[in-house]
């Protein structure tokens, strides 16, 4: 019996840090998302490498340096990706890539917040790359965020 209770709390130590290492909670700053998230939300972020990330679903990522603005500062991004690697690189955010670029780089992303009035994206600053991403949101989970997953 006395072997029993150390490798019980082995094993929820284990099944804890790897919990960890996979999942983040993540608080939504600004209106950049609405209507799928609010200013105040909180999602359950789940880490992904970019080869696992999907156009459609909404990313976490570090903020990356664009004119004017310094990188990797403040608050995670959050927004949806509207394009990966080897996907034709969207209309709107031409003027910030590579204008040769037909195609986003592989190892890069493309995002966009839903509320676009109120967002800044790869509009302005261009690629998210595998860097800066922290994972894919799985689900909201504060009373204002669906219920179910967040991904599209």
């Amino acid at each position: 019996m006395t072997a029993v209770v150390p490798a019980v709390c082995a094993t929820l130590v284990a099944l804890w840090l790897w919990v960890r290492r996979r999942l983040v909670v993540v608080t939504v700053e600004g209106p950049s998302m609405e209507p799928a998230l609010r200013d105040g939300d909180r999602v359950l972020v789940r880490r992904v490498p970019l080869p696992e990330v999907r156009t459609g679903q909404v990313m976490v990522a570090r903020r990356p340096s664009w004119p004017g603005q310094p990188g990797d500062a403040g608050p995670w991004l959050v927004k949806r990706v509207v394009a990966v690697g080897g996907d034709p690189v969207p209309a709107e955010v031409r003027a910030a890539v590579d204008p040769r670029d037909d195609r986003v780089p592989h190892g890069c992303l493309v995002v966009l917040g839903d509320n676009r009035a109120r967002s800044a994206d790869s509009r302005h600053w261009g690629y998210i790359t595998a860097e800066h991403l922290l994972g894919v949101v799985h689900r909201g989970m504060s009373p204002g965020t669906p219920g179910g997953p967040v991904n599209a």
